[in-house]
C-alpha cells in the first residue's frame, strides 16, 4: 500500500478544532504524521493542496444505492463511484429496496457488494418494521450485531404510534438512531407538492407542512420517557426547526438534518420551468420562509447534520407529466458546492462548521466515529477529502458518475469541489484542474 503526502493543504478537523496550513502523512491504510514541512522523502504518492481544505473523509447518511430490486437507477458499484466524485467515502444506504433490507442477511449482502464493487465505504440503515410495511417490528437486535448503522423505514414514514413506540425502545439499548422520514399519510394521499398558492393555480396536489410537523411532534412525545436517539431526516418545514429545538432544549437526543435542495429551492419553480418533474422531491419543496427557517436551525446548531437524499432514478420515471413521475434527485456529486452556496457563500456558517456537518456529525450519529470515522487523527483511518472551495465547473452528465442523471442542477455553474479522495488510504479520486497529482 502506497504512502501518501498531502501537502501545503488547510488542515480542517472538526474534532479537535485543528484549523492549519500543514502537511498529511498516509501509511498502511492510517494517518500517520500531521504537520508543517513533513519530509517527501519517504513518499510513493504526494498530493499538492495548495489553496485547497483537508478535510476527513465526508460523510452522507442519507443515500439511496437502489441494490438490489432497482439496479436500472442505481447499483453500489456506481453509487459509490457517484459518491468519490463528490467527495465522500462513507455513505450509509436506506433500505427501500426490493426485498428491502431488514434482516441481517441483508447487512451481509451489502457489505459483501461493497468489497467487490464500491469505491467507498457503505453502511445500511435497516428497516424499522418487516418489508417496511409498517405493521409488524424488524429483527433489530439481529442487525445492529450484523451492522447496521441505524434504522429507518425511509421512503415510508412509520405511521403507527404504537410501533414507533416499540421501535424506540427496542432499538434505544443498540445504541443506534431512528432515521424518521416524517409525513402523516393521510395527510399526502395524492400530494404532489407543497400545499400552497401554488398548488392550487397549478391544480395539483398539495401535500402540507403539517404533515412533517404532526409526526416529529408525536415521536418527540413518544421518545420523551425512552430517550433513543432519533434523527429527523431531509426538514422542510420551517415549524418543524422549532419542533426539534424545543425538544433539544429538554435534552432529548434528537437531531435534524438539511439537504441541498430545501435549502436552494421554492414550490415556485414548478410553475415557472411549466411543470418540470425534476422539482418533484419528498418532502416537497416549499417557500422562502421554510429555507430560512431552515438556515436559522443550522445556524445555531439545531440542525446538526447535512444529507444529499441522492434518489437516483431512470429517465422512463421522471421524463413523463408531473404528477406521475418519481419523486427525488441525484445528490452526490453536486453536494459541496451546493451547500457552500446556500450556507458558506450565503453566510449562515463557516467552511469547518460545514465540514463539521459532513463529517463528525452523520459519524456520531450513525456510530462510525468510534471507527475513528468523521476525523483528522494520528493512528486514525485514511480517510480524507481534498477540496478546492474556488474551483468553478458546471453540472452535466459528463460531472455525474452515477447511472441517473435526475437533477434540477443540471447546466448549474457552482463553486467548490473535491479534487482529491482517499478511501482507507487509497486514492481513488485526483483531479488534474485545480490540484497537482504527481509521482513523488
Amino acid at each position: 500500500m502506497a504512502r501518501i503526502l498531502i501537502v501545503n493543504g488547510r488542515l480542517l478537523d472538526p474534532v479537535s478544532g485543528l484549523d492549519t496550513h500543514a502537511d498529511l502523512a498516509i501509511d498502511q491504510g492510517r494517518i500517520v504524521e500531521m504537520g508543517p514541512k513533513l519530509s517527501r522523502l519517504p513518499a510513493d504518492e504526494i498530493i499538492d493542496a495548495e489553496g485547497c481544505l483537508v478535510t476527513p473523509g465526508l460523510i452522507d447518511p442519507h443515500v439511496h444505492l437502489r441494490e438490489p430490486g432497482n439496479e436500472r437507477a442505481e447499483t453500489i458499484a456506481s453509487g459509490t463511484r457517484a459518491a468519490v466524485e463528490g467527495g465522500f467515502t462513507t455513505v450509509c444506504c436506506m433500505p427501500n429496496t426490493t426485498p428491502a433490507l431488514d434482516n441481517d442477511a441483508m447487512v451481509h449482502f451489502v457489505r459483501a457488494r461493497t468489497e467487490t464493487t464500491g469505491s467507498c465505504r457503505v453502511f445500511p440503515v435497516c428497516a424499522i418494521s418487516k418489508g417496511r410495511k409498517g405493521d409488524e417490528l424488524a429483527e433489530i437486535a439481529l442487525m445492529a450485531r450484523a451492522g447496521a448503522s441505524g434504522f429507518s423505514d425511509d421512503g415510508d414514514c412509520v405511521a403507527s404510534a404504537g410501533l414507533m413506540s416499540r421501535a424506540l425502545a427496542t432499538v434505544k439499548p443498540t445504541g443506534k438512531a431512528i432515521m424518521q422520514h416524517c409525513q402523516e399519510p393521510t395527510m399526502t394521499r395524492g400530494g404532489v407538492m407543497h400545499a400552497g398558492i401554488v398548488s392550487t393555480r397549478l391544480d395539483l396536489g398539495g401535500w402540507p407542512r403539517a404533515a412533517e410537523e404532526i409526526i416529529i411532534d408525536r415521536d418527540v412525545r413518544l421518545n420523551r420517557n425512552i430517550g433513543c436517539k432519533y434523527h429527523v431526516q431531509h426538514i422542510s418545514s420551517g415549524e418543524s426547526v422549532n419542533i426539534i429545538r424545543r425538544a433539544r432544549a429538554e435534552g432529548q437526543p434528537v437531531s435534524g438534518e438539511a439537504t441541498p435542495h430545501h435549502l436552494l429551492l421554492t414550490c415556485d419553480l414548478i410553475e415557472t420551468s411549466g411543470y418540470d418533474p425534476r422539482y418533484k422531491m419528498n418532502p416537497p419543496l416549499r417557500e422562502k420562509s421554510d429555507i430560512e427557517a431552515i438556515k436559522h436551525g443550522i445556524a445555531d446548531k439545531t440542525i446538526t447534520v447535512l444529507g444529499t437524499d441522492h434518489a437516483p432514478h431512470p429517465a422512463e420515471t421522471k421524463e413523463v407529466p408531473f404528477d406521475s413521475a418519481s419523486f427525488g434527485l441525484v445528490g452526490l456529486e453536486t453536494a459541496v458546492p451546493l451547500y457552500a452556496e446556500a450556507l458558506v457563500h450565503g453566510n449562515v456558517i463557516d467552511w469547518p462548521r460545514m465540514i463539521a456537518m459532513m463529517t463528525i456529525e452523520p459519524a456520531r450519529l450513525c456510530g462510525l466515529d468510534a471507527m475513528g470515522l468523521g476525523m483528522l487523527k494520528v493512528g486514525g483511518p485514511a480517510d480524507v477529502t481534498v477540496i478546492d472551495p474556488d474551483a468553478e465547473w458546471t453540472v452535466t452528465r459528463k460531472t455525474l458518475a452515477g447511472q441517473s442523471f435526475n437533477t434540477p442542477f443540471m447546466g448549474r455553474s457552482v463553486r467548490g469541489r473535491a479534487v482529491a479522495v482517499v478511501v482507507a488510504g487509497q486514492i481513488k479520486l485526483a483531479r488534474t484542474r485545480g490540484l497537482a497529482f504527481a509521482q513523488a
